[in-house]
Formats: C-alpha cells, structure tokens, sequence
C-alpha cells in the first residue's frame, strides 16, 4: 500500500509538469491554430539555459529557472513576430517552419554544449519519508513549482483581460477580430506564455530527469499525446489529460516495467480515444 500512494504521488508530480507543457501548447493550438513542433526545444533549451547560468555562471538555481523562463518566452515572442507571424494562415507552413526551428535549436545545443549530458544536479537531495511512503525532496519541489505555475496559468486566462481575449480568440477569431481584439499583440503573447512554460518546465525537471540535445522528441510526442486526449484547444482538457497520463506511466512503469509502461499507456490512450475521438472535454467541431 506505501509503495502504491508513493507511486502516486510520483505520478502526480509527473502530471504537473506534462500540465505545463500541455497548456502551453494547447494555448498555441487554440489560439493561432499552429501545432508547434518547436514545443520540445524550448523545453530542452530552457534546461541548458539554466545549467548554463546555476552551474557555469554560478547562479543560484532559482534565478537560474526564471532566466531560463523569461529567455524562451523571449525567444518565442521573437520567432512568433518575426517568422511565424508571416506564414500563419498557411497550417502546412506553420508545421514545416516549427519543425525546422526545432531542428536549429537541436543543432545550436549540439554546436555549443557538444552531445554528452552535461552534469546538472537539482539542487536539493534527500527524501521524504511519511512511514513507509518514500518522496524526493527534488520532486516535492519540482511538483509545488508547477502548481503555483498551473494556478497562475488559470488565472491569467480566466481572470484577466488578456485572458478573456486569448479565450474569444480561440473561440472565433473573426468575430473577436470584429469586436476590437488585438490579434497582433495576443498572438505573439500567447506563443511567448506557451514556450515560457516549456522553457520554465525544462529549467525544473532536466536535473531531475536527463539534460541532453534530443531530450525534446519524448517531450514533444508526450505534450501532443496529452493535448489529443485532453481535446485540441481545451484547457481543462490538457490538464486533466496530464495527470492521468502521469498517473497511468507511473504505474505501469513501477508494474510492468519501463517499455511494457509505455505501451500500457498508448493503449490506454487509444482505447480512450477509440470511445470519445474529440478527447476527454473537446468539441466535435473545431479550428484544424
């Protein structure tokens, strides 16, 4: 039973950061209509940028993650504004131009840090021990973080204008246009919040995990398959998608072990889908 509640509380803690990137790129599906494929190499350039400033600048971690942070979401307004803004009409150009700036972030990581993992310790150890429950110190941290994250992600979208904007735009981009919505500022704020998080969540979980160039790819495949289960352009949907994809690989990964894990939750997630193919709160009819 302790090993069951551990396992839990580990699976949460894994939803919560695959709750960050799924709501930064559903936002960005919602709002713009763009699948970003970019999505993973802010996550794994967040990381580096954070082992650069804590291990090599000799930051202290927390600067290091909101510098990390506030960089990609940087980074995303520019490439929004600058790149992507220009073909954002066309969906077959959005794919090609997020998948080859992924691919030039991939190769700058590797022309600069080389191919190695480089050393990156979180930088608190030990455990929590409640009986015979086991929890990391580094993975309390790490969940606390991402749901003061998640908590002001919601708040932003559903208690402030800007959210009530990104919202009506999401929901019918002509008309919003029509009322006075200011398309050009929202949608490169949307790609910025969206790839901060990435970067943000990459900065937290990279010491724990692995921080390596290519560490994007199962990022990348994990957010899409959780925004699909959740439902394209659902909020909601993401994040309730995210903690039950958390709580089915933690699970299966401690009961069946690593790759039977994995297939457990793709069937999982199919099954799902095979029964509700808009995904858990989707709409049947939406922007593709």
């Amino acid at each position: 039973m302790d090993s069951f509640i551990a396992t839990g509380l580990i699976g949460i803690s894994l939803g919560s950061q695959y709750t960050l990137l799924a709501l930064g790129f559903t936002l960005i599906f919602g709002i713009l209509g763009v699948v970003n494929f970019a999505h993973g190499g802010f996550y794994v350039m967040g990381g580096y940028v954070a082992y650069y400033c804590n291990v090599i600048l000799g930051l202290p971690y927390p600067v290091a993650v909101m510098l990390a942070m506030l960089s990609m979401a940087a980074l995303g307004w520019l490439f929004e504004s600058l790149i992507l803004e220009r073909v954002i009409e066309d969906h077959q150009a959005t794919l090609m131009v997020t998948m080859g700036f992924y691919l030039v972030m991939a190769t700058a990581i590797l022309m600069i840090f080389g191919a190695e993992s480089p050393q990156f310790p979180f930088p608190v150890t030990g455990v929590w021990r409640l009986g015979g429950i086991y929890f990391p110190y580094a993975n309390m941290i790490v969940l606390g973080a991402c749901l003061a994250a998640i908590v002001f992600v919601y708040w932003l979208v559903y208690r402030t204008n800007i959210g009530r904007g990104m919202r009506a735009m999401s929901e019918d981009l002509p008309v919003a246009s029509a009322l006075g919505m200011r398309t050009k500022a929202l949608f490169p704020f949307a790609f910025a919040l969206a790839t901060g998080l990435a970067g943000g969540t990459g900065a937290l979980v990279t010491p724990i995990l692995a921080l390596a160039p290519h560490v994007g790819d199962s990022v990348l495949a994990f957010s899409f398959l959780t925004v699909i289960l959740g439902g394209l352009g659902s909020v909601t949907g993401a994040t309730c998608a995210a903690f039950i994809v958390g709580l089915i690989e933690a699970y299966a990964a401690v009961y069946l072990g690593g790759s039977k894990g994995a297939l457990t939750l793709f069937a999982l997630v199919l099954i799902i889908l095979v029964v509700r193919p808009q995904g858990l709160l989707g709409r049947e009819v939406r922007r593709s």
